[in-house]
């Protein structure tokens, strides 16, 4: 769960409905074939909220994306963040996907940037930046107990996230139609 400010303040985030994150992702595969891009999906499928990672990476893997990382079979979480992320082959582009809590107006949007997020600051943890391309996807108002807020997040909205921005990535890179699956390998 990324922080709202690491996606916001200043780092040259643009907030995006679908359409736009169909160009965001397509202005990705001009410069990079599939083949050198992972999607590093951070979240857990034990929380509605923070589930959009892993619910995102099945989707992306059942579309065809040959490198997936954070799946609803074999998700990336706080416990296996680092060595995922340090199993990623040299070289590759990572795309890191993650869900944030941010202002009540931004729920429902993605903010995408090319550069990193910060995973899990919603929930005060302090891990590593990643990513050279990524999406935080404000699933939920921040509050008090960003806890509490994320295993009450609607599932229907975490969804339709998960397929928008699977979607947006399948039609950006012109890969097959997304459906949830359990694959996905690690990159």
């Amino acid at each position: 769960m990324a922080g709202w400010e690491q996606h916001n303040g200043g780092s040259g985030r643009v907030k995006m409905d679908g359409g736009r994150l169909t160009s965001f992702f397509a202005e990705i595969a001009e410069k990079h074939h599939p083949d050198e891009i992972v999607f590093l999906c951070i979240g857990t499928d034990r929380s509605t909220g923070d589930a959009l990672g892993p619910l995102t990476g099945s989707l992306l893997a059942a579309a065809g994306f040959p490198h997936v990382i954070g799946t609803l079979p074999a998700p990336c979480d706080a416990d296996t963040f680092g060595a995922l992320a340090a199993g990623i082959q040299p070289g590759r582009i990572i795309v890191a996907i993650d869900a944030c809590l941010g202002p009540p107006w931004a729920v429902g949007f993605c903010f995408a940037a090319e550069g990193p997020l910060h995973p899990a600051q919603s929930i005060g943890l302090v891990l590593p930046a990643v990513g050279d391309y990524s999406v935080a996807a404000v699933v939920a108002a921040a509050g008090p107990k960003p806890y509490r807020t994320l295993q009450t997040t609607p599932l229907h909205r975490v969804m339709g996230m998960a397929d928008q921005i699977a979607a947006a990535a399948a039609a950006g890179f012109g890969i097959g139609r997304p459906g949830v699956s359990s694959g996905g390998d690690r990159a």
